[in-house]
């Protein structure tokens, strides 16, 4: 990116490292969900989210927009809440119906929020479950703009597995 001043990584602070991000995505308040409507145009909404497992989980109702859009097209964008800090990750969402993996995403949600929510808030009768697995990921640090982005590539492996630098 040499228009914007950008150094090659070997000239640069360095590549940020996967757990950089992971953390990034576990702090964020508020994840904001990139998804398409039917004609193309572009629908943004922010989410309370957790990142979980290797991938980010949230909840919304069986007719939100997002979850319309998403059972159309499953690929979709989740960036943190840090403008300065940014991490944007391009991945495929599927709604989770299994209630040990929804007992899992309750817990952690209700930890990090400390909210409250009981199982029946998520039963997937009236609510949807929702994880998007990561594909690639960028992130940059404001305090290192020109030295630290880094792309990722994550392989669709199984569950638990690390992101690996690209």
């Amino acid at each position: 990116m040499p228009d914007y001043g950008i150094v090659p990584a070997d000239r640069g602070s360095g590549l940020l490292p996967w757990s950089w991000a992971e953390g990034e995505l576990r702090r964020s308040k508020n994840l904001w969900v990139a998804t398409v409507w039917p004609d193309g145009r572009p629908h943004v909404t922010a989410v309370w989210g957790v990142w979980l497992d290797s991938a980010v989980w949230f909840s919304c109702g069986l007719h939100a927009r997002k979850l319309v859009n998403l059972r159309r097209d499953p690929r979709c964008s989740v960036a943190t809440d840090d403008s300065d800090n940014p991490v944007v990750l391009d991945g495929v969402a599927e709604v989770v119906v299994e209630r040990p993996m929804i007992r899992a995403f309750l817990d952690a949600a209700n930890a990090k929020y400390q909210a409250g929510m009981s199982e029946e808030f998520l039963d997937p009768g009236t609510n949807a479950t929702v994880r998007v697995e990561p594909v690639t990921a960028i992130g940059i640090r404001h305090d290192d703009f020109t030295g630290s982005p880094t792309r990722w590539q994550l392989a669709r492996t199984p569950r638990g597995s690390a992101g690996e630098l690209a």
